[in-house]
C-alpha cells in the first residue's frame, strides 16, 4: 500500500511539474489567442463586411438544407462556398494532405536513422550533432524569409534552373522515366520519388525530432545492452528488442510535431488559398470556414496518427 501511495505521489508531482512547464503557454493562449479563435468561429457562420470607421458587421451566412424532407436554415453557406464553389480549396487541401503523409514519415525514419548514428561513440560527433541541429536554427523563420525576399537567392536558384536546364538532366525524373518504362514504377515508386524531390524540406523539418530521438536514445541504460551481450544477442537484435521498444514512446510526440509543424509550414498551398481569399478577395466569412476546415483535417490526422502509434508502441514494449 505505501509503495502505490508513493508512485501515485511521484506521478502527482510530475504532472504538476510538467503543468508548470507549460503553464506560460496556457496563459499566453488564455490571455491573446483564445479570443481571435472564438471570433473566426463565429466570422465562419457569417457573412463579414467592412464597415469604414466602425469596424466591420456580419450577418448569418443561411444557406437552405433538405434534411429528411424538412427545409432548414443553416448558416453553414460559407462552408458550401468553400467546399463547393471554390476551385482550388479542395484540390489543394487534397494535396497537402498527401504531402504531409509522405513527409511525415520520411522525416520520422530519417531523423530517427540520424539520431541512432548521433548516439554512436565516434570522433567529433559533437560537431556532427550542430551540423544537424543547424536546420533547427535556419528553419525559425530567418532562411525562409531569405528564400522569399533575397534578390541574390533568386538569382542564384535561376542560374541553377538554367544549368539544369541546359544539360537536360534531371536524375530523379530520368529515373522515374526508365522504371516506368520497364513496367517496374507504381504508385509506391511515385511516393518514394516524392520523398527524393522533398529531401530539403525533409532534412529542414527533422531537426528537432532527431533531439528528442536522441535525449530517448541516451536515456536508455548502459546495462541492458551488456546484458544482452552476455546473452549473445546481436547488434540487429538488440536494436529490435531494446533500443526501438524504448524509444517508441518518443514516436508519437515526433508524429504529432510533425504533423503540426507541416501544416503551419510557410509554402503551403491550402494557407496561401486562405491568404488569398481573406487579403485579396476580402471575403472573411469564407477564409475563417476554410481555417476552421484546415483545422479539423490536421487535428483529425493527429488523432488518427495518436490512435495507431498508441497502439503500435504498446504492441512493440
Amino acid at each position: 500500500m505505501s509503495r502505490d501511495r508513493k508512485l501515485i505521489t511521484m506521478q502527482q508531482r510530475r504532472a504538476r511539474t510538467g503543468y508548470m512547464f507549460i503553464l506560460p503557454f496556457i496563459i499566453g493562449f488564455v490571455l491573446f489567442m483564445a479570443r481571435p479563435l472564438i471570433q473566426s468561429l463565429i466570422m465562419s457562420f457569417n457573412d463579414v463586411v467592412l464597415v469604414p470607421g466602425q469596424g466591420y458587421s456580419m450577418t448569418a451566412a443561411n444557406r437552405t438544407y433538405n434534411i429528411l424532407g424538412i427545409e432548414m436554415m443553416l448558416p453553414l453557406d460559407n462552408y458550401h462556398s468553400a467546399f463547393a464553389v471554390d476551385p482550388y480549396f479542395n484540390p489543394r487541401l487534397v494535396e497537402e494532405i498527401g504531402r504531409m503523409a509522405t513527409n511525415t514519415i520520411a522525416t520520422l525514419v530519417l531523423s530517427f536513422v540520424i539520431a541512432v548514428i548521433l548516439n554512436q561513440d565516434f570522433k567529433g560527433r559533437t560537431l556532427a550533432r550542430a551540423i544537424f541541429f543547424l536546420p533547427v536554427i535556419l528553419s525559425s523563420g530567418v532562411l525562409p524569409g531569405i528564400e522569399k525576399q533575397n534578390e541574390f537567392y533568386d538569382m542564384m536558384a535561376g542560374v541553377a534552373e538554367s544549368v539544369k536546364g541546359a544539360g537536360g538532366v534531371n536524375i530523379s525524373a530520368a529515373l522515374q522515366d526508365l522504371l516506368q518504362v520497364s513496367g517496374v514504377a507504381g504508385s509506391v515508386f511515385d511516393v518514394v520519388f516524392q520523398m527524393i524531390d522533398a529531401i530539403y524540406d525533409i532534412v529542414m523539418a527533422s531537426g528537432i525530432q532527431i533531439i528528442v530521438f536522441l535525449t530517448g536514445l541516451q536515456a536508455i541504460s548502459p546495462s541492458l545492452y551488456e546484458a544482452a551481450d552476455v546473452e549473445g544477442c546481436t547488434a540487429w537484435e538488440s536494436f529490435w528488442k531494446i533500443t526501438f521498444p524504448m524509444v517508441s514512446p518518443l514516436l508519437l510526440v515526433n508524429c504529432i510535431y510533425t504533423i503540426v509543424d507541416f501544416f503551419m509550414k510557410n509554402d503551403n498551398r491550402v494557407m496561401e488559398r486562405i491568404s488569398t481569399v481573406m487579403y485579396s478577395d476580402a471575403k472573411f466569412g469564407v477564409a475563417s470556414a476554410m481555417s476552421w476546415v484546415y483545422f479539423g483535417v490536421a487535428l483529425a490526422f493527429i488523432l488518427l496518427s495518436s490512435f495507431i502509434i498508441s497502439r503500435a508502441v504498446k504492441s512493440a514494449q
